[in-house]
């Protein structure tokens, strides 16, 4: 399977139910059946402790990209005080429209901090969400990973990835493996005691016992780099 295709599989074309999404949706019977779908990933769920993965609420999924789109390849703290000079000038909250960024000047976006790249890629956003190609939230809610991840990867600077990540720590989708995400990669070497990091496609397969609570695993995976940064000097996290 080419690695292209790899990466578009980890979704699901499925809706979640509002039952089945986290961190609420996560009850212990569902943890028990992932233990035993994988007892190497149930012994990592016992060393970590309990699933408290928070799900940051979103005012739509334009506002949470426009966000994405400024933070990439930045500190937080940089990130953060760039998006606000953005906000300053184009509107805070339900202010923050896709014609309020398109009615701004580029030089404006430029004087706030943007990068020439970066104020493209967010009137490409703000033009693409006037389009439909960027869902409103409540069209979000109905729209599959799949469906999402299609949408939202046109817009440029948009990657998977930054998708994933929206569908997992915003959206709060239950069922997301983020197979080129390196932390997830490092976390499965470590946790399956691997010689090297996983392809994505073998991530991906291996995935497959963890349905429908891939995005569960993929939060233990990343929690396992915590433990190996807490383990004594000299001894594995294991």
């Amino acid at each position: 399977m080419p690695a292209a295709n790899a990466r578009a599989l980890p979704t699901t074309d499925a809706v979640p139910s509002t039952e089945s999404l986290l961190p609420e949706g996560f009850t212990p019977a569902a943890r028990r059946a992932l233990a035993k779908a994988d007892p190497v990933l149930g012994d990592l769920m016992k060393r970590v402790g309990p699933f408290r993965m928070k799900v940051n609420s979103i005012q739509s999924p334009f506002l949470a990209l426009a966000e994405s789109i400024v933070y990439q390849q930045l500190t937080g703290k940089a990130a953060a005080t760039i998006f606000g000079r953005v906000c300053e000038r184009v509107g805070t909250g339900k202010r923050f429209t896709p014609e309020a960024v398109l009615a701004h000047p580029v030089e404006g976006l430029r004087e706030a901090g943007l990068s020439g790249a970066k104020t493209a890629a967010l009137r490409d956003l703000a033009a693409k969400a006037l389009d439909g190609e960027v869902p409103t939230l409540a069209r979000a809610k109905r729209m599959s990973d799949a469906e999402l991840v299609e949408h939202l990867i046109k817009v440029r600077g948009i990657g998977q990835w930054t998708v994933e990540m929206l569908l997992i720590f915003r959206l709060g989708r239950p069922d997301v493996l983020p197979v080129d995400d390196y932390g997830i990669r490092k976390g499965f070497m470590l946790t399956y005691g691997l010689s090297e990091l996983p392809r994505p496609k073998e991530l991906l397969a291996h995935g497959e016992r963890w349905r429908p609570w891939r995005t569960v695993a993929s939060w233990y995976l990343w929690r396992s780099l915590d433990l190996l940064k807490s383990a004594p000097s000299g001894r594995s996290a294991r």
